[in-house]
């Protein structure tokens, strides 16, 4: 087994930026979206206005999953322990799940909340709409373009990105909408852009969804190619056959593979162990548990 002190510290020393960077962009997301759900809440009770309420309280459950998404970040990083041999890394494909699950609560909310006001057409402050929103355009862009750097590397800095940008997108409906309202007076105008809105919303949601919902029950990362990988460790002379190949997540940004590979000559072992994880790793597998075995033995596992 590789110097195992030795590989994290370069791995420590690699991610550490990352992670620094990514922490403040979590903390600076949530002060700045507190802080407008506040202004909002007010500004949505002076004026009457349940599209800046229903806002407020969206943009509250997007604080709260930012939260969650710190959390799991910074769980992720706990070491592993007797109980928990793979640390809490798992925690942020749960969380990832669970924010796709609040994103599409907020647009059941926005959706009921649309259909109340074409049921029951209502007078709005177009002025304080716009202003307020605007502030909201403001903030939600800004915490996404944190996140942008990140977003591909991890689900749930991906999750974090989604929220934020469908959050810019609202607010920027919100701004169309009390233009449109203080120019002629149609109040329609609200509930429907609160329908666009939901629509970017689930279409932009529905990956994150499948992907966290797919990972959460062990299957084959989508960033993950099965046949790739067969061939990737089929490619040395010495291998006859392998089988028992699992794949899996291990966290939002860390996949694990398991298999049993039948060797033809078992003196060139650990070279081709060393030349299969390498191989690997490179192709986003970093955790590799591989059982070697001789021609004609007979394979004890029975399990698949």
């Amino acid at each position: 087994m590789e110097n195992h002190n030795h590989s994290h510290h370069n791995h420590n020393h690699n991610h550490s930026h990352a992670m620094t960077s990514l922490n403040k962009a979590f903390m600076a997301g949530i002060i700045l979206n507190l802080a407008f759900v506040i202004v909002e809440f007010t500004m949505g009770f002076l004026s009457d206005s349940v599209g800046l309420l229903s806002d407020a309280g969206h943009n509250m459950s997007d604080v709260v999953s930012l939260v969650l998404a710190m959390l799991a970040f910074r769980l992720s990083k706990t070491q592993a322990s007797k109980k928990h041999t793979y640390g809490y890394k798992k925690v942020t494909i749960l969380v990832s799940l669970v924010n796709a699950v609040i994103l599409l609560f907020a647009v059941g909310f926005i959706v009921l909340e649309s259909i109340e006001k074409f049921v029951n057409p209502q007078t709005v402050n177009g002025s304080i709409i716009i202003w307020t929103a605007a502030v909201g355009v403001i903030i939600n862009s800004a915490t996404a373009w944190f996140f942008v750097r990140e977003k591909d590397k991890d689900l749930n800095v991906k999750g974090a990105y989604l929220h934020m940008a469908a959050d810019a997108l609202v607010s920027i409906g919100v701004v169309i909408s009390g233009i449109i309202i203080l120019t002629t007076g149609w109040y329609l105008i609200d509930p429907i852009i609160g329908l666009v809105i939901a629509g970017v919303i689930v279409f932009s949601t529905w990956n994150l969804l499948r992907e966290s919902l797919n990972l959460s029950i062990d299957g084959v990362p989508s960033n993950i190619n099965y046949e790739k990988i067969e061939q990737i460790i089929m490619s040395n002379a010495e291998i006859k056959e392998i089988h028992h190949l699992h794949i899996w997540a291990l966290s939002t940004t860390e996949n694990a593979l398991t298999a049993h590979i039948v060797l033809s000559d078992m003196n060139k072992m650990e070279d081709i162990k060393t030349n299969i994880k390498h191989n690997l790793h490179d192709v986003g597998i970093s955790h590799a548990t591989l059982e070697f075995e001789l021609e004609n033995t007979k394979c004890e596992d029975a399990w698949d």
